[in-house]
């Protein structure tokens, strides 16, 4: 009995050691029997769960100790029932809330082991449980704090690498990724030395982190070189630093490596752009001056400047510009620095300026600000353009002599055609009455008939010369109509018929059987065709063949006339359109003409907004020229009135014929009375005046350059007259520009012709005129 009472006494007594024990360690202790129910809680599980030893002895496990999963909420089979069930260590497991008997719940991380006895028997478990509330209200600042320095590394613009003692490579952002052309996976846990197949095994960088390791005290801006094989030569500036983590265990090296190459190229270009820009400063052959500019004072100054206005460097800096005689004063000198502010530039062409020594010169000055080093400055280039002022004037001059010769060779041109028109119509009348005369023998018929060839081809020589003066100064005006080109090239056709048939030329025309419509001059058009067609027949053989056609192009009308005549040299091909140009003369002028037809063409071709061009294969090939002339849209269709053809009068006229050249007058007189009019002849413009009051004609044929009175004047008196203001006046004239035509309009004229003056085209205006005065009667 006496042994029984001992083991049950040392039993009790292990006993309250255990429990001693398990209320003096740090975590919660949790005791049951195996049928799971509480058997013992320490002082640490008693707070925890908030069961006293009372009140949970006996109790469920699993409802002292609740637990639910810290994510789904969901409860968790109780560790304790695990280990009495298989008999095995359940845990450490965290993720868990243990919700205490107040409803406080916290976090934990248990660990439930089984007890045996001898024999290996079960005789209960043991939960061992610590609250991580502190733990875990502690690791988010840390882990954040973590995540801030990786995230300002990552950030960085220049390439950064963190390396463990043993440098190895622990973490590189993303600017080292880009620079060096790697990858994560290839960088991260590497020996710094093998990164890049040993591209960093530079021994200037050995010596660096050697030094790091060795000493406690950071490196800055070590420079090292090294030329990769992916992105060539790089200059790179090291910065590296020592640090510890807790105790010494935990060492890094933060590696900073700036590239400093573009840097660098760009310093050096920037040197050598200096370099540059002083010698071209130092040998400028214009005057640079520098000013501060907010002072206005000159900084600086190129050496060309006292060549240009005697001042030398030293005299120019800290003046202003008006002090060197740039401006009059100190206030035109502000105005021109106020503009310069508002606009950053300023220029004067034509600067008088005063030199050292008191000599006017003119300078171009121009002058504009720009940024150096933050700082504002103001550049002013002065160039001395004295020469170049002489030498404008000498050209003004020279253009005004250039324009009075220009006029007097328009006058010249004039009266030149004045006064060939003049003994014209006097040959051409004369020609008209011997053609009338009915006992020609064959002699005198072939003389009247070259006499008529060679005048109509004098008269188109003066034609050609006035309108040499209109194609030069642009004074041919255009009267557009819309009209249908097939008839205009059938009366140019017509016009040069008479000149093919005499060289027995074969002229092929086409034309399209619809309307070519036009907004054009069609006297104009008919006087290119007429060009063309006469060059062509000038410049092919006898007996040979032109052609002449017309079409509709997308929206131009295309007219074209090719020969198979001498053709045109290539050299002269591209200035065929020029004034003045014609094939090779030869001594017998066969061809003749002034050269002035094609580029008439051309210009008339151009006002109706078309192109002329001119193909040949070479002398002897012909050539091609075509005229492309927009198209316009047809005109409304509309009924037309019938229309009675004209019939020449027969009636009788009372005529008064008007010149200073009494030849001309005569023949135009004698014309007349043989057509059956009855005429007197007046060779001065007071004699016009005193005859018209006495004869009182029915139309006055009055030339206008007369000596003491012209022909504006009598024309101005007899409008004036009570007894000759009705007449007709009849300009015939040798002046036919279009200015001369407005002229006879406003000094009261009924109609102008040029000299010489078809008998025809005489009698059909004599006839219009008459019809309108007995229309108004």
């Amino acid at each position: 009995m006496s042994r029984i009472n001992q083991d049950t006494e040392a039993l009790h007594e292990q006993g309250e050691w255990l429990r001693a024990t398990l209320s003096s360690i740090g975590d919660a202790v949790i005791t049951a029997d195996p049928n799971g129910d509480v058997t013992f809680l320490n002082p640490v599980a008693r707070d925890l769960t908030g069961w006293t030893q009372e009140d949970a002895a006996g109790v469920p496990l699993e409802t002292v100790f609740a637990v639910v999963n810290a994510n789904t909420r969901r409860t968790i089979d109780n560790p304790a029932i695990r280990a009495l069930r298989e008999g095995v260590v359940v845990g450490p497991a965290n993720h868990r809330l243990l919700i205490a008997k107040d409803g406080t719940e916290r976090p934990i991380e248990d660990t439930t082991s089984p007890i045996r006895i001898a024999g290996g028997k079960l005789a209960g478990v043991v939960l061992v449980f610590r609250d991580l509330s502190e733990r875990r209200w502690q690791e988010p600042p840390l882990q954040n704090t973590c995540d801030y320095c990786k995230n300002i590394i990552a950030t960085l613009r220049e390439p950064f690498l963190v390396l463990t003692r043993d440098l190895r490579i622990t973490m590189a952002n993303r600017s080292f990724y880009d620079t060096f052309h790697v990858s994560k996976q290839d960088t991260e846990q590497q020996f710094i030395y093998d990164l890049g197949n040993r591209q960093w095994d530079i021994p200037a960088f050995r010596a660096l982190l050697e030094e790091v390791l060795a000493n406690d005290h950071p490196i800055h801006d070590y420079e090292i070189e090294q030329t990769f094989p992916v992105i060539g030569r790089k200059i790179m500036r090291l910065n590296a630093l020592r640090v510890y983590g807790e105790g010494t265990q935990s060492e890094l090296i933060l590696l900073a490596i700036e590239d400093r190459t573009e840097r660098r190229r760009a310093a050096y270009e920037l040197e050598v752009s200096e370099s540059r820009y002083r010698r071209l400063f130092e040998t400028a052959q214009d005057a640079i001056l520098i000013l501060d500019e907010p002072t206005g004072q000159i900084v600086d100054a190129n050496p060309f400047i006292e060549e240009l206005l005697g001042y030398s460097q030293a005299e120019l800096v800290g003046k202003q510009l008006w002090q060197i005689g740039l401006f009059r004063d100190i206030e035109e000198n502000k105005a021109a620095f106020r503009e310069l502010q508002a606009q950053g530039y300023i220029r004067y062409d034509d600067l008088p300026l005063k030199t050292k020594t008191g000599q006017r010169i003119e300078v171009e000055f121009v002058s504009n600000t720009y940024q150096v080093d933050s700082c504002q400055v103001i550049q002013c280039n002065i160039r001395d353009t004295t020469e170049r002022a002489r030498l404008g004037r000498e050209a003004t001059e020279q253009a005004k002599e250039l324009a009075d010769l220009h006029r007097r060779k328009d006058e010249f041109l004039a009266m030149l055609s004045h006064e060939l028109r003049n003994p014209l119509a006097a040959i051409f009348s004369a020609m008209h009455i011997l053609r009338l005369q009915t006992n020609e023998n064959p002699i005198q018929k072939h003389a009247r008939a070259v006499l008529e060839r060679q005048v109509k081809q004098l008269s188109s020589l003066v034609d050609d010369l006035l309108e040499v003066s209109r194609v030069i100064t642009g004074r041919i005006q255009l009267h557009e109509v819309r009209l249908d080109m097939r008839g205009v090239v059938e009366h140019a056709v017509e016009s040069v018929r008479p000149l093919i048939d005499r060289r027995k030329q074969h002229l092929s025309v086409s034309l399209p059987s619809e309307p070519v419509w036009l907004n054009a001059d069609a006297a104009r058009l008919d006087q290119v065709i007429v060009n063309l067609l006469n060059n062509a027949a000038k410049y092919t053989d006898e007996g040979r063949q032109i052609w002449l056609t017309l079409h509709p192009e997308g929206t131009w009308s295309v007219l074209r006339v090719r020969d198979k005549g001498i053709g045109i040299a290539p050299e002269l091909l591209p200035g065929i359109f020029d004034l003045f140009t014609q094939a090779e003369r030869t001594l017998d002028r066969s061809q003749g003409g002034l050269g002035i037809g094609l580029s008439l063409v051309q210009r008339l071709v151009q006002l109706h907004h078309g192109t002329a061009e001119a193909k040949s294969a070479g002398l002897n090939q012909g050539s091609e020229f075509i005229v492309r002339l927009p198209l316009c849209s047809p005109p409304a269709p509309h009924l037309l009135p019938a229309i009675e053809t004209a019939k020449p009068t027969t009636q009788t006229e009372r005529i008064l014929v008007v010149d200073d050249n009494t030849d001309a007058a005569d023949m135009v007189a004698m014309t007349l009375q043989m057509a059956g009019h009855e005429v007197r002849a007046a060779y001065s413009g007071k004699a016009a005046l005193q005859t018209a009051v006495d004869y009182q004609p029915d139309f006055v044929l009055l030339d206008i350059g007369m000596p003491e009175m012209d022909g504006y004047e009598v024309a101005h008196r007899l409008r004036q007259l009570p007894q000759t203001k009705n007449l007709g006046l009849i300009a015939i004239t040798g002046y036919g520009q279009d200015s001369d035509r407005q002229r006879t309009q406003e000094a009261g004229f009924d109609y102008h012709l040029v000299k010489p003056v078809e008998r025809e085209k005489l009698e059909e205006v004599l006839t219009m005129l008459a019809e309108q005065r007995r229309s108004v009667k």
